[in-house]
């Protein structure tokens, strides 16, 4: 007597399926906001690194009060300096980084831009 029960099926599971259509939905968003995310990681990083320079350099606070000074939405930007050279680095990691280099009668000054 024949029985009911179909024929195994040899697709991949419904886990795997909705697992690479995330990953490739993400993947088309982050291509399509790429521009805009990285333009916004420049600007805030050229924004940190002069006024935590002018901070540290004009002002004369320490680095950790000058991340204080930032405006809201700027929680990835990352602060490094190098005292010797008098110079403050803002970062986003993977994405932006700027420079500002004090310089006696001029201020913090932005390094050159090379996009």
């Amino acid at each position: 007597m024949p029985t009911s029960n179909p024929p195994p099926t040899q697709s991949r599971p419904r886990w795997k399926r909705a697992t690479m259509g995330t990953v490739l939905l993400l993947a088309v968003l982050l291509a399509w906001g790429w521009t805009p995310l990285t333009r916004q990681a420049e600007a805030g990083t050229a924004f940190g690194a002069r006024v935590a320079c002018s901070c540290k350099y004009v002002g004369g606070r320490d680095l950790a009060s000058c991340e204080g000074d930032f405006l809201d939405g700027m929680a990835l930007v990352s602060l490094s300096e190098d005292a010797s050279a008098k110079t403050v680095t803002a970062s986003v990691p993977l994405i932006a980084s700027t420079t500002a280099t004090y310089r006696k009668g001029w201020g913090c000054m932005l390094e050159p831009y090379e996009g």
